[in-house]
């Protein structure tokens, strides 16, 4: 299997790729802005490109014989269709793509009024991502990302369906980085789904870690 990573740079994608190159024999392209100078991955298995979300040519380049895509950062709606239409013309189809909680207005509660308290102004651009890959004919699984901690050890998480309220206030990347490679171990699961994420026994009123 050949996986590209974009935004690799990004700690989710760095945990995904350690377990990639630890648990697999996965073929891995990492593409991020500067990432030769941010990237320091030495395996034979492990390509490095340099490049941004806007530049469709090198995307398309970088897709050359990959089987899935993972995308860690969807805040960006031209970016994100930059990254689609550069899939399409590449002939890849199955789409991972990280965004987070609220892009539909599922988080209620008292949590969900903290969590418009502190992210409000940026929701509309998540929205806008997600919609560019919701329209198009990828086999996309969007990742609702809830807030983010960091505990070794920790790789238990949970899933909501688009439509179903939006539960838990926190998850660990541990456990998103588990999700990611669940995904890429049966690629046909939640095609076309928009699945929330989040750790069990979290419904609490904001993270523990504020």
């Amino acid at each position: 299997m050949k996986v590209l990573i974009l935004g690799a740079a990004g700690q989710v994608s760095r945990m995904l790729t350690e377990r990639l190159l630890n648990e697999s024999d996965t073929e891995i392209t990492l593409y991020a802005r500067q990432a030769n100078s941010r990237l320091k991955v030495s395996s034979e298995r492990v390509k490095i490109i340099d490049g941004d979300f806007h530049d469709k040519s090198k995307l398309v380049e970088a897709m050359s014989e990959i089987d899935i895509v993972y995308l860690n950062d969807m805040r960006d709606a031209q970016a994100t269709q930059s990254i689609v239409s550069a899939m399409d013309e590449a002939g890849v189809k199955r789409l991972i793509g990280a965004t987070v909680l609220g892009i539909y207005d599922e988080v209620t509660g008292a949590f969900g009024r903290w969590n418009d308290a502190m992210v409000g102004s940026s929701a509309p651009l998540y929205k806008s991502a997600a919609k560019v890959v919701e329209d198009s004919d990828l086999d996309y699984t969007l990742l609702r990302l809830t807030w983010l901690y960091d505990q070794e050890g920790n790789e238990e998480y949970e899933l909501t369906e688009k439509g179903e309220p939006f539960i838990g206030a926190q998850v660990t990347r541990q456990a998103v980085s588990r999700l990611i490679m669940d995904l890429l171990a049966d690629s046909t699961k939640y095609i076309c789904k928009s699945l929330g994420v989040s750790e069990p026994d979290t419904d609490f009123e904001k993270p523990s870690f504020y």
